[in-house]
């Protein structure tokens, strides 16, 4: 680790983090009252806003882990790093046009819940089963990377640092599950971009401004894509994120069926595209800058934490920080959720008590999220530990082994009548295992060749000729073809019987029936979470954020700093004031 990373916490710094902890924890006390329904708990009764569902689904797409892997692209290589999280908005177009539609009008309360409706019963224990252990894994290691983020900056052992975030994250999810998730989210929000708009002129002024990035950078450090990282990387990249984001990741597909209409699930959408156009050129340009004062790193992973403890004054330490524990905890609050959805509806509610009480499906629905959470925080200490230094290579091995085998069966249900559960699971399996056999391969440590293919262990890829191809996007690329050609024969060979057609015929109508024309939109309607304006709230928190941050002023001696301080902190009271009063004076959500 980097001399230069070590940074040591002061008074205001420890009152910046404690002040956004009590915040979060206020948050999850609040909505406590309100999880009457497992609506409520999972979906937030169908009534969250379009604006609020749109920053959570930005929030959770990404963890601090953006801050240690595409900073150090950028560090290294340019504005590919950008570039490489970029591809995160055709994903979500993709997302938009084809399916945040069909997700809301699937009214569901889980997204495996169709399945059974579409296929069949086995098919959505297969897939629920498959996800929830990969997902508590991966937020683990989400976790771990977290309190190595914060370790670097401030030197406070690791340990101390997961327990923290991880403790308090689960803590508020526990207690106002959907509602709380979206709302704390939004805060991270508020808090992360504030971090990111101190961060950033401070880094380009110790660089000596635009003019001098520019003319010292190295050649093609401002192109699109890199030798290291080509259109050849890329395209597979968008191919990737866009069957994720539209299938598998849980969390954000539950972002578009919370809102109201589906009207709001594509304003949910097109709010992530411009988020994500505007904000990894903020996250990561002070990364490239500090390429001209910051010496060569032994990891360049580090680099981030090394601009925060090198560049920020005591206090606006503590604000970034908690900016960094921000990127996690909305990525895990909202995995948390939603996997506890998953075992609350599809196991628990499906399997084991059918005829449970609303009130019933609460309490499990909090029990399962204390389990998610508890083994995530295991995870993450294990990894503290050193006993499984592979294990990140692993989980991002193994994630890309179960995309496409889950993903292409999930798309084609909510789009095509005629592929059946049989060809779904065939399919499934068929994709696993190719992908497991490459994974496997990944462990030979000599190079193989097999009909004009060749395997290179040091590169940990194939190349066709002088054509490379990455061994993840080798993985995804043959897993996807695989299980969609083996839908494709298994449909064709054994086509779907009667009542199979009939089957993906009444849930397909359902998906083109607009919410408010079934007779269960009524009963939505008129039952969503009894909850005051989520602006007003929103707004409070917003406000306490400034002054939070217009009470550090009196240590901060370096006057930019003071004065970003100061306008920032002016700015969140002035727009947290005026959210809490519209709230007011606007028509309000009815109380419970």
């Amino acid at each position: 680790m980097d001399d230069a990373a070590q940074g040591s916490l002061q008074l205001p710094d420890n009152f910046m983090i404690a002040g956004y902890f009590i915040l979060m924890l206020a948050i999850g006390v609040y909505f406590y009252r309100y999880m009457k329904r497992m609506k409520d708990y999972f979906r937030g009764g169908n009534s969250i806003p379009w604006w609020l569902s749109g920053v959570s689904f930005y929030m959770t797409s990404f963890s601090v882990a953006a801050f240690v892997f595409y900073p150090s692209i950028c560090y290294r290589y340019g504005w590919v790093g950008v570039t490489l999280l970029w591809v995160a908005v055709p994903a979500t177009l993709f997302s938009v046009l084809l399916f945040a539609k069909r997700w809301r009008r699937a009214r569901i309360d889980s997204p495996v819940e169709y399945l059974e409706t579409r296929y069949n019963p086995l098919l959505r224990q297969i897939f629920a089963w498959q996800g929830i252990p990969v997902r508590m894994i991966d937020d683990g290691i989400k976790l771990f990377a977290t309190g190595k983020f914060i370790s670097i900056c401030t030197g406070v052992d690791i340990k101390y640092s997961i327990l923290g975030a991880g403790g308090i994250m689960l803590v508020y999810t526990f207690m106002g599950g959907l509602w709380a998730v979206m709302v704390t989210d939004f805060v991270q929000f508020v808090v992360l971009t504030v971090g990111l708009l101190v961060i950033l002129p401070l880094s380009i002024q110790r660089a000596g401004g635009l003019g001098q990035i520019l003319a010292n950078s190295p050649e093609g450090f401002f192109n699109m894509t890199s030798p290291e990282f080509s259109w050849a990387y890329v395209i597979p990249l968008v191919m990737l994120y866009s069957l994720a984001w539209s299938s598998i990741n849980w969390a954000l597909i539950q972002r578009y069926y919370c809102v109201p209409k589906e009207r709001d699930a594509l304003k949910v959408g097109w709010m992530v595209i411009a988020l994500y156009i505007i904000g990894p050129p903020l996250m990561f340009f002070p990364a490239i800058a500090a390429r001209q004062f910051v010496p060569a790193l032994q990891d360049a992973g580090d680099v981030y934490p090394i601009l925060c403890a090198q560049l920020l004054p005591a206090g606006m330490l503590g604000l970034a920080i908690a900016a960094m524990f921000a990127a996690t905890m909305s990525t895990l609050s909202g995995d948390y959720n939603v996997c506890a959805g998953v075992l609350t509806n599809d196991v628990y509610r499906r399997l084991i008590r059918p005829s449970a009480s609303q009130k019933e499906l609460v309490a499990v629905g909090r029990l399962m999220t204390l389990l998610v959470g508890v083994v995530a925080l295991g995870t993450a200490l294990l990894l503290a530990r050193g006993r499984a230094e592979n294990m990140f290579r692993i989980m991002v091995t193994l994630f890309g082994v179960a995309t496409a085998p889950v993903a292409v069966p999930m798309l084609l249900g909510l789009l095509s009548r005629r592929h059946t559960a049989r060809s779904a699971v065939i399919g499934f399996l068929c994709g696993t295992v190719v992908g497991l056999l490459l994974f496997a391969l990944s462990f030979h440590k000599s190079p193989l060749t097999f009909a004009g293919i060749s395997w290179v262990p040091d590169s940990e890829a194939f190349f066709f000729g002088r054509f490379e191809v990455k061994l993840e996007i080798a993985m995804f690329l043959s897993t996807a073809i695989v299980t969609y050609l083996v839908m494709e024969l298994t449909s064709l060979l054994v086509p779907a019987r009667s009542d199979e057609l009939a089957r993906a015929e009444t849930f397909l109508k359902r998906l083109d029936t607009p919410i408010g024309e079934l007779p269960e939109d009524k009963e939505h309607e008129t039952a969503g979470a009894a909850i005051m304006s989520p602006f007003r709230i929103v707004g409070v928190c917003v406000a306490v954020i400034g002054v939070m941050m217009l009470a550090l002023v009196p240590w901060i001696s370096e006057p930019v700093p003071r004065k970003l301080d100061i306008i920032l902190g002016m700015i969140l009271v002035a727009i947290g004031g005026l959210m809490a009063w519209s709230s007011m004076r606007g028509k309000a959500v009815p109380q419970a």
